[in-house]
């Protein structure tokens, strides 16, 4: 069988094909792209690689979504509690619960980020990379009002809706698409929040997490990884986790506190 070619007539036509279904249409063109390339320049056959790519986006994204989001629904009912600040706060636990990375958090968000982030310096910027629903998380953040957030993800109408949840809770911030392969973001930073992100990048390609570390620019990151995977198992994965963070980070000289979570491995690191 004839190797698909890597001209940019089959990369353009792969991305169309990829997007011509909803599920993958709001994705970041340009990790379409990233990964359609290297699967043209490695399958047999143009099928085969648009195949590839949607079950490596689907890896990388899909799989954490358990069905489509109604993100109109969501923020009318963000919109309806708002008027409570008890109310809203249960309202965002409870959409919180649609994203399954957010959802493995619940259990120790009380803790979380009072336990990592205890003791902060005043910070003015924060950076939340490959966010998900995270954002709905800042009420429990020890942030001052005034520290601009600012949440990253690939997938287009999640940022939308980050958007507008951050108008409705009066939030200073923005959402931003963006593929921290193809291009991440390499403004300054006080806090840059990589929750759970950096395994996720070794899947679409090796070696991504570290090239990442090597280009962000945070006085402080906070680092995590999953201890269980999707489907329940744990098994050496917090042991291997730890290695593989000390070895990105053997040689960076950074300062770093470990914490362990039941469902989390944290590391708080100042750079």
């Amino acid at each position: 069988m004839k190797r698909a070619s890597r001209g940019t007539d089959d990369l353009d036509a792969l991305v169309t094909a990829v997007t011509s279904t909803s599920k993958y249409r709001p994705i970041s063109p340009d990790l379409i792209r990233r990964v359609g390339a290297r699967e043209l320049a490695v399958r047999s056959n143009f099928k085969t690689a648009v195949k590839a790519t949607k079950n490596k986006l689907h890896q990388v994204g899909g799989a954490y979504f358990e069905a489509k989001l109604d993100y109109v629904a969501m923020l009318t009912r963000l919109r309806e509690a708002s008027t409570s600040p008890d109310n809203f706060r249960q309202m965002c636990l409870n959409l919180m619960r649609l994203h399954a990375s957010t959802r493995e958090r619940l259990p120790i968000l009380d803790e979380f980020y009072t336990i990592t982030l205890t003791d902060l310096p005043d910070i003015r910027v924060v950076r939340d990379l490959a966010c998900g629903l995270n954002p709905l998380a800042r009420a429990w953040m020890p942030f001052g009002d005034a520290v601009e957030y600012v949440a990253y993800d690939i997938y287009a109408d999640m940022m939308v809706f980050v958007s507008e949840f951050m108008a409705i809770m009066g939030m200073n911030g923005r959402a931003q698409v963006g593929d921290l392969l193809s291009r991440p973001p390499t403004e300054p930073a006080d806090l840059i929040l990589l929750l759970k992100t950096l395994p996720v990048l070794e899947q679409v390609e090796k070696g991504a997490a570290a090239r990442l570390l090597d280009v962000i620019d945070g006085r402080y990151l906070l680092i995590t990884f999953p201890a269980r995977s999707l489907g329940g198992r744990s098994k050496g994965m917090v042991q291997n986790y730890d290695a593989q963070f000390r070895a990105w980070t053997k040689k960076r000289g950074w300062q770093i506190q470990r914490y362990e979570f039941a469902t989390e491995l944290a590391y708080f690191v100042e750079t």
